[in-house]
């Protein structure tokens, strides 16, 4: 299977729309990437946060099992204190929400800016190069098979005509000569369409 033409000029042509094409779908993960660490840098107030909560939550849960021991009132000083770890464990839960909140809007903000270049570019690219694939090879293979020149010619005079100025046999007669089986005229014509699909006759 021949994925590039071998006429240089249609080659030169092939090989820099993939390499555009790499490099577009290239640049937008990158930058996707990028766009992603920047989201998740708001995440870091909810980091903070959590960790504030998790440690004022410890701190105070100390507090009221040191302020236990203390005789008479220790159960009294508990309480206040307990309900103070408590508040401060919601602050801790409060910061990891922000946490997830950044980090699903990063996700799909990053799936998009992937998704969304990369397929426009598959969309505008691939057809094309998979086309080309598929032609060159069937002319590769029509004219390896016996009577696929004369279909090669045809192709030819059928095509646009400006290809044909080029040919010593004037242009109204090339149909007759085809018709004729003239194998000069005919192997000249399916030059044309191979030329044509940016292959070597």
């Amino acid at each position: 299977m021949r994925l590039y033409a071998q006429t240089p000029a249609r080659r030169s042509r092939q090989v820099l729309a993939d390499v555009i094409a790499v490099a577009l779908i290239t640049a937008a993960v990158w930058f996707a990437l990028a766009v992603h660490d920047a989201i998740m840098m708001l995440a870091e107030p909810g980091r903070r946060v959590e960790s504030s909560g998790t440690g004022l939550a410890t701190e105070l849960g100390n507090a009221g099992d040191a302020a236990s021991n203390v005789p008479l009132v220790g159960g009294l000083l508990r309480k206040p204190l307990r309900s103070a770890a408590d508040a401060s464990t919601g602050f801790a839960e409060a910061g990891q929400s922000l946490q997830d909140a950044v980090g699903q809007v990063a996700a799909l903000t990053t799936s998009a800016l992937i998704i969304v270049p990369v397929a426009v570019v598959l969309l505008l690219w691939l057809p094309a190069r998979l086309r080309w694939i598929r032609r060159g090879n069937a002319a590769r293979r029509l004219r390896d098979t016996p009577g696929g020149t004369d279909l090669l010619a045809l192709r030819a005079l059928t095509g646009p005509l400006g290809d044909l100025a080029a040919l010593p046999t004037p242009e109204g007669a090339l149909a007759d000569a085809w018709r004729r089986g003239d194998q000069q005229v005919i192997g000249e014509l399916a030059e044309v369409a191979l030329k044509r699909a940016g292959l070597r006759p």
